[in-house]
């Protein structure tokens, strides 16, 4: 498992990474070209501590954001943030992450 999280750190996403940003934007849900699944699978692969997340708060209508604890059978912290649109919430979530694996600030 080290060396997972050891390859999770030491990646960067290649200069024409940059375009899945846009794909990413425009279709937040469902199919994704091999690249944009490629980053978003780095992405999701981080380690579980502090991890951005999203809890369903009305079926299809509702999404609150959350942290995970990284710890086996503790639930998610709730965070403030709501969301009225699975879209939105999926693209906040996003520019998250990638800040986490970049540094870089994405804006909205």
């Amino acid at each position: 498992m080290a060396e997972l999280n050891e390859a999770h750190e030491n990646y960067r996403p290649h200069a024409d990474d940059r375009r899945l940003i846009e794909e990413f934007k425009q279709n937040p849900i469902g199919h994704h070209s091999p690249d944009l699944q490629r980053l978003l699978n780095r992405m999701r692969g981080a380690p579980m501590a502090d991890k951005y997340c999203l809890v369903v708060i009305k079926p299809n209508r509702e999404w609150q954001l959350a942290r995970t604890t990284g710890k086996a059978g503790e639930p998610v912290k709730l965070l403030g943030r709501r969301f009225t649109s699975q879209a939105e919430a999926e693209w906040y979530v996003f520019r998250q992450r990638w800040k986490a694996l970049t540094g870089e600030t994405l804006r909205a």
